[in-house]
């Protein structure tokens, strides 16, 4: 087992691994820009070092600056967590060649899978479902009779891409050439890589992906599925498992796919194979098939692993370090399990009233729920600053309870003891989308956010009402046995809150 290991992140992710290895008894080397000299994640750890200014391109981007951290600290293997470098098959290379162990599948089965292109070739010679259409394009025209072929409406994406960038719907021919210009703009400013290729766009799509978990014993197994569909401009908001949707067979049809879709690229470690559904056969130029597509596969930790660990048992850090130093993983496929259900919410910096822009700014009051099967996964804390630099994720909130409607109710009632102040968040806009029967129903698709959910925030209260709250924390008790209760006692301490804080 390794002894030190170095963090190539920061935030919530990093403190996540430093957990982890904790629990392992391996020391831990946080990184850290200027702007993050002061946060959790480096008080968290057993060292530190500094790896540049704020700017990422600067900092956590520089491989050469983490390799040379790495090597400075004495580790004997770095962790990427997720985001930054950890799809970076140049920067996994760069590990290995450093003699250091690299936490996260091999060089070759990442560069594999982050070329759309090269990736759903390969899905397509093992037999994998994927969406009709087109690669290789190079001149209008091609894309032009690709996707009079496929038929509109079609997807633009860059072959390169990730994360929603790059990537454009065209609803019909008159669209085309605008879009496929933005999406070149954006897939070179974003991946230095401007190839795009086109495929069928499904208006009522599921996002559901499949956890893999492999050894470099050649033993590869799916620990089931997560629903992602609720998102905001391509980007998660809410994930969940079990899935609403899935039957047992389909689960399982589902789960080999994603198993096929690794195995073509020899992979290793953590991984997601990530599908897009239609439940209701919607598009006529996929009738009679599975109803399931090969979408990517991230080569990587996701972002929503704790719902998975949560409804299987697994800690899937500690399986991700022990696989890398050539631990076994010990589970068949027959032997794993879903017990119960999860849901992950994230916690966002950002106005969803205004097109989701982030939101900066000093936490004046950070105030996390707690209680059994509540879990937070954070990299702040009360007085902390939220920058412009990074993700405007603020915290994971983690629930599980014994199904989908009673986690539904205990993550509603998390959110509720949720207090930031000084930034504006999502938490009331999360509260409104689970409650909606769409959700209830799990038949909130990828793009419902945008066209069927029409929020609003709550109103705000009244002046007059602000000043009574205010002047109620100064009004005189009214019993002697009052006075005596508050007298020498904060009256914010916790202990004093009705919130499940002592559970």
């Amino acid at each position: 087992m390794f002894k030190k290991i170095l963090i190539a992140n920061r935030g919530e992710i990093a403190i996540r691994i430093m957990r982890a290895c904790r629990e392992l008894g391996i020391k831990t080397v946080a990184v850290y820009s200027d702007a993050d000299k002061n946060t959790l994640h480096v008080q968290y750890a057993d060292e530190a070092v500094h790896i540049g200014a704020a700017a990422p391109k600067e900092s956590y981007l520089n491989a050469d600056v983490l390799i040379r951290a790495a090597l400075s600290s004495q580790v004997d293997a770095v962790h990427p967590g997720y985001g930054f470098l950890s799809e970076n098959a140049s920067f996994a290379a760069a590990v290995d060649s450093a003699k250091l162990t690299f936490i996260g599948p091999s060089a070759g089965s990442i560069r594999a899978m982050g070329d759309k292109e090269e990736s759903k070739i390969r899905m397509k010679e093992a037999g994998v479902p994927t969406v009709p259409g087109a690669e290789g394009l190079e001149s209008f025209p091609d894309f032009e009779k690709a996707a009079k072929e496929i038929g509109y409406p079609v997807l633009v994406k860059a072959s390169a891409g990730g994360g929603g960038k790059g990537m454009r719907i065209v609803w019909d021919a008159d669209e085309l050439p605008e879009e496929i210009d933005a999406a070149r703009r954006e897939a070179l400013n974003a991946f230095g890589d401007d190839r795009l290729l086109v495929e069928k766009y499904i208006p009522t799509a599921h996002h559901i992906e499949f956890q893999v978990f492999g050894d470099k014993h050649g033993h590869l197994v799916h620990l089931f599925e997560r629903e992602c569909s609720v998102q905001r401009r391509h980007q998660k908001i809410i994930e969940e498992t079990p899935s609403p949707l899935l039957t047992p067979e389909l689960r399982a049809r589902m789960g080999e796919a994603a198993i096929k879709a690794a195995q073509a690229v020899n992979y290793y470690n953590a991984g997601t194979v990530e599908f897009i559904f239609d439940p209701d056969h919607s598009s006529p130029a996929l009738s009679g098939d599975e109803g399931f597509y090969f979408l990517e596969m991230n080569t990587r930790l996701q972002v929503e692993h704790p719902v998975t660990e949560h409804v299987t048992g697994i800690d899937l850090v500690q399986w991700q370090i022990r696989i890398a130093a050539g631990d076994h993983f010990p589970y068949q496929q027959d032997e794993l399990s879903q017990r119960g259900h999860a849901i992950e919410c994230r916690i966002y910096a950002e106005d969803p009233a205004n097109g989701f822009l982030p939101s900066t700014g000093k936490l004046l009051q950070y105030i996390e729920p707690r209680g059994p099967g509540i879990r937070v996964d954070s990299g702040f804390r009360a007085d902390d600053t939220v920058t412009h630099f990074y993700d405007p994720m603020l915290a994971k909130l983690i629930v599980h309870a014994e199904n989908r409607k009673a986690a539904t109710q205990k993550m509603q009632a998390a959110l509720r003891d949720f207090i930031v102040h000084g930034v504006t968040t999502n938490i009331d806009f999360l509260q409104d989308v689970l409650a909606h029967p769409d959700f209830e129903n799990g038949k909130v698709s990828t793009r419902w956010v945008e066209t069927n959910f029409n929020w609003a925030p709550p109103s705000e209260p009244s002046f007059e009402a602000l000043i009574a709250a205010s002047l109620a924390d100064f009004s005189v008790p009214s019993s002697k046995s009052q006075a005596s209760s508050m007298n020498g006692v904060d009256p914010y301490s916790p202990w004093k809150t009705p919130s499940g804080f002592r559970n």
